[in-house]
């Protein structure tokens, strides 16, 4: 049986570690990230550009032309 902790706080976790070596339990840490970082810092730069204005506005019926 697999349990998983989301959202663990860092001063929580020696707790767990500790708790389940007591209990004999093997601990895997998967601290992969699903996104590129890249790829979420280009989002937000885009997101605040659009906050201060500028971006550009086009209709939706002249999208595809």
């Amino acid at each position: 049986m697999d349990i998983i902790l989301k959202n663990v706080k860092k001063k929580d976790f020696p707790v767990f570690q500790s708790l389940a070596k007591s209990l004999g339990f093997e601990i895997v840490e998967d601290n992969e990230k699903p996104y590129n970082p890249e790829f979420v810092k280009e989002i937000i730069d885009a997101e605040k550009s659009i906050e201060e204005g500028k971006g550009i506005k086009i209709k939706v019926e002249d999208l595809w032309k």
